[in-house]
């Protein structure tokens, strides 16, 4: 099977942070066997890399050797549906088919645009993936499959903080909180993050935040490893990587119920759930920072492992395709067994032809 991934975003030079998990989640399909050809859309100007992005998935497919398309995120689900010549499905990520919300927590009225123009997408396409039970409510869809991203566990598992802060040139006596996100995406909700900071650190002069962003994967891992908690306040989410990855390093975790979290972090013990509130995150951090103790959250997320998540997403691809190839059938199967019919008939005249010649 041979899958065309087409995406907007992917690790860059200047950002190996940006769409990791599509990097990853690729990786793990071509270990499983897929055989994966990458469109990553590109362009000095971002608004110009869909029009043009229309012309290469059909310069892509012209080959004829392309069985499906899979894209990530509603916009680039778009230019692949321009196209009928093969199946498509589409990864939808939270904001997309959610909308935008931004730094006061307000909904924006283009966001919502886009997200109603995805929804109505996944009606149009094969299959759509989303990341939680809630993103999959918006869709009223039969063709609609919860797959939350994968976690690299090889990448992502706990080493000792010693270790990793002298690695990161951490000062040992600190008490880290980590915010691994752009403190200038509105969603995120970083003034919380900072307020909950400045509050603790009243009380107990040792805790500093520290924003991790724009990091390698590598890095990051180190980062979630040398910290004492996440902090986690964001507005709305899908399925939260990072929540993800902290739980496959053993980090505790503060977050507001958003997305799939509450589902994630389940019973694991040092991972919580709260209102956006700096007196409850406070307390709840406060908790953690008494003892200082890891958690078992790796055992908690095994089902998100690479491999597992690989196979969840090639039972849909199958799927797809098997419905594809029966609906084939269907359109073709009266002039097929027409034809046949005829084959027979005259397979059965020769073979008397034959037989009397012998016979003479």
């Amino acid at each position: 099977m041979k899958v065309l991934i087409v995406t907007a975003i992917y690790p860059t030079a200047d950002n190996p942070a940006f769409g990791s998990y599509v990097r990853t989640q690729a990786e793990s399909l071509m270990a499983a066997g897929i055989d994966v050809e990458m469109l990553v859309l590109q362009d000095r100007y971002r608004k110009l890399i869909y029009p043009k992005a229309i012309l290469q998935l059909r310069q892509r497919l012209a080959s004829g050797s392309v069985d499906l398309v899979h894209a990530h995120y509603g916009l680039v689900g778009m230019v692949a549906r321009t196209q009928w010549k093969v199946p498509v499905v589409v990864t939808y990520h939270g904001s997309d088919i959610l909308g935008w919300i931004n730094s006061r927590g307000e909904r924006e009225r283009l966001g919502a645009l886009i997200a109603g123009a995805g929804r109505m997408l996944a009606r149009c396409v094969d299959a759509a993936i989303v990341q939680s039970d809630e993103m999959a409510g918006t869709l009223q869809n039969s063709n609609v499959y919860v797959i939350p991203h994968e976690v690299d566990f090889k990448v992502f598992q706990p080493t000792e903080r010693e270790q990793a802060r002298a690695v990161l040139g951490l000062k040992p006596y600190k008490k880290y909180l980590l915010f691994a996100a752009n403190p200038e995406v509105g969603v995120k909700r970083f003034p919380l993050a900072k307020a909950v900071a400045e509050c603790l650190a009243i009380q107990d002069p040792p805790v500093e935040l520290l924003v991790v962003a724009k990091e390698t994967q590598q890095r990051l891992a180190l980062y979630m490893s040398a910290c004492d908690a996440l902090i986690f306040p964001s507005y709305q989410e899908g399925s939260p990587n990072i929540v993800k990855q902290a739980m496959a390093c053993n980090l505790p975790i503060v977050s507001t119920d958003v997305g799939d979290v509450r589902q994630v972090i389940g019973t694991t013990k040092d991972c919580y759930v709260c209102n956006p509130s700096v007196p409850e995150f406070a307390a709840r951090i406060s908790e953690i920072l008494v003892h200082r103790k890891r958690t078992d959250g790796r055992e908690h997320i095994r089902h998100l492992e690479s491999s597992s998540v690989a196979q969840k997403v090639i039972e849909v691809y199958e799927e797809v395709l098997r419905k594809r190839e029966g609906h084939a059938m269907v359109k073709r199967s009266p002039f097929t067994d027409l034809l046949n019919v005829v084959r027979r008939r005259d397979a059965n005249e020769a073979r008397e032809a034959v037989e009397t010649t012998n016979e003479n």
